[in-house]
C-alpha cells in the first residue's frame, strides 16, 4: 500500500445530504438523554407523534438508530420500543497532537472507541506526526468492514493553540513547534485524506468530550480544567460548549497568580504536568512514565503526591477566580492522569477551596471528569459528528 496517496472515501454517510433541524433535534435528544420511545421524543421535542414517527423511520432506515428491548408500562397495551443511536451508525476519526504524544482514535456514534493508536516523543516533530497519522488512518480503515468504511463522516484534529489557531500571536513555547513554522495544519491533513476536516483547540476539544459523553450532562454551567503537559480549559454555558470568537474560549491556563517571591505567574506555570516531569528528571527517574499507556505512576508516588498538593492549591484559587466572572455551578477537573491521581487531586482541591477567601462568592462544586487522557482525541472526533448530525447547542435538550 502506498502511504503517500490520499485516502479516498465514497462518502456514503453523506448521501442523504445535511440533516434537517427536526432530524438533528431528535438525534440530539437521544444523545443527551439516551434511548427512549417515540412518544417520549414527541413530548419533549414538541412535535406531533406522526411527524416523529416519520422521522424515526427515516433515521432507522439510514442506519442511524437501533431498537432496544420492548418495555411494557403499567397500562394494558402494546409495549413501547425505545430507540437509540446506533453505536456504529456514524464513525469519526479524532487526532490529538500533543507536546509529548499524539493519538488517533476512531469512535462511533455514541462515543465508544473502536480503534486507537498512539505515539510518544520528546518533541512534536511535524514529519514524525504526519507519518504516524498516514499509517494509523490507513490501518484503521483497512481493518473496517467495507460497509462501515462508508460511515466515516470526517476527521477532527485537536491541537495546542499554536497549531489550532494560526492567527494566534501567542507562540509562548515556540521552540517545541519549530518544525511546524509556516505550516498550515489543515493543508497537512488534507494531503492525507479527502474526509471533511475540523481543527480545534485541544483543551476545548477535551471539554467537548466531557460535555457530550461524560459528566458534563449533569451541569448547566461549568468551567473545565484539563491537565496535560500544560493546563488548559473550556467553558460550558446553558448546556453548550462556548468556543468564543477565535475558538479558544476558556484559556484558563492564563489565569494570573503570584509566585513564591511575589513575581507574576500564570496557572500554566504552577499547575501543569511539565512541573512533575522536571521533578522526575531531577530525581533521575524516567519522566516518560507520565505519557505511557496504560498509566502507572506508582514508582514516582513520592513526587506525584507533592505535585498533587501544589496543583490542588492552585486549582482552588483558579476555581474561585473563574467563578468571580461567571457564576459556575461546578468546576470539573480532568487530565492525562491515572484515575487515582485525578480523584485525589479533586479531593484535595475541595479541601483547599474551604480555606480560600470567598467573600461575595458562592463556592462551586468541585467534580472529577470521567474521560481522562483520551478526552482530546474523543473531543476532536466529535467535531465532524456534531456538524453533520446534531444541533450545535444543547439548550433545552435535557429531559426534565
Amino acid at each position: 500500500m502506498n502511504m503517500q496517496k490520499t485516502i479516498s472515501f465514497s462518502g456514503g454517510i453523506n448521501q442523504s445530504g445535511l440533516r434537517d433541524y427536526n432530524e438533528r433535534l431528535l438525534l440530539s435528544l437521544l444523545l443527551r438523554n439516551g434511548p427512549m420511545p417515540g412518544s417520549d421524543l414527541s413530548r419533549i421535542a414538541g412535535l406531533s407523534s406522526q411527524t416523529v414517527s416519520v422521522i424515526l423511520r427515516k433515521l432507522e432506515s439510514d442506519g442511524l438508530l437501533e431498537r432496544g428491548e420492548p418495555k411494557r408500562g403499567g397500562r394494558v397495551g402494546k409495549p413501547s420500543i425505545p430507540l437509540g443511536l446506533a453505536a456504529k451508525g456514524v464513525l469519526s476519526f479524532g487526532l490529538k497532537i500533543g507536546r509529548r504524544s499524539s493519538e488517533l482514535m476512531l469512535i462511533g456514534f455514541t462515543g465508544d472507541i473502536i480503534e486507537q493508536a498512539s505515539i510518544s516523543y520528546k518533541r512534536p516533530e511535524r514529519i514524525e506526526i504526519i507519518n504516524f497519522l498516514k499509517e494509523a488512518i490507513h490501518s484503521m480503515v483497512f481493518n473496517l468492514p467495507p460497509n462501515q468504511r462508508e460511515r466515516i463522516c470526517g476527521i477532527g484534529v485537536a491541537a495546542p493553540l499554536e497549531l489550532s489557531n494560526p492567527e494566534s500571536n501567542e507562540i509562548g513555547l515556540y521552540e517545541e513547534f519549530e518544525s511546524w513554522a509556516d505550516v498550515n495544519l489543515l493543508d497537512e491533513v488534507t494531503r492525507i485524506t479527502n474526509l471533511q476536516i475540523y481543527i480545534a483547540n485541544d483543551a476545548t476539544s477535551a471539554c467537548k468530550a466531557e460535555h457530550v459523553f461524560g459528566r458534563g450532562k449533569q451541569f448547566k454551567d461549568y468551567a473545565y480544567f484539563f491537565i496535560a503537559t500544560y493546563i488548559g480549559g473550556g467553558i460550558v454555558l446553558n448546556h453548550s460548549v462556548f468556543e468564543g470568537n477565535q475558538g479558544n474560549a476558556g484559556a484558563l491556563g492564563a489565569i494570573p497568580g503570584v509566585g513564591p517571591n511575589g513575581e507574576s505567574r500564570q496557572l500554566i506555570d504552577t499547575a501543569s504536568l511539565y512541573l512533575l516531569e522536571r521533578r522526575l528528571e531531577q530525581a533521575d527517574l524516567n519522566p516518560e512514565i507520565l505519557w505511557q499507556a496504560p498509566q502507572d505512576w506508582s514508582e514516582a508516588s513520592r513526587y506525584v503526591d507533592q505535585w498533587i498538593t501544589q496543583t490542588a492549591q492552585e486549582l482552588a484559587k483558579a476555581a474561585l477566580s473563574a467563578c468571580s466572572v461567571i457564576d459556575f455551578e461546578a468546576i470539573i477537573i480532568d487530565g492525562s492522569l491515572p484515575t487515582y491521581v485525578r480523584e485525589e487531586l479533586v479531593e484535595r482541591t475541595r479541601r483547599y477551596l474551604t480555606n480560600q477567601d470567598m467573600r461575595g462568592l458562592i463556592a462551586p462544586q468541585i467534580e472529577a471528569g470521567s474521560i481522562g487522557r483520551n478526552a482530546r482525541a474523543i473531543g476532536a472526533a466529535c467535531g465532524p459528528i456534531f456538524s453533520q448530525f446534531f444541533l450545535n447547542t444543547n439548550i433545552g435538550l435535557v429531559q426534565t
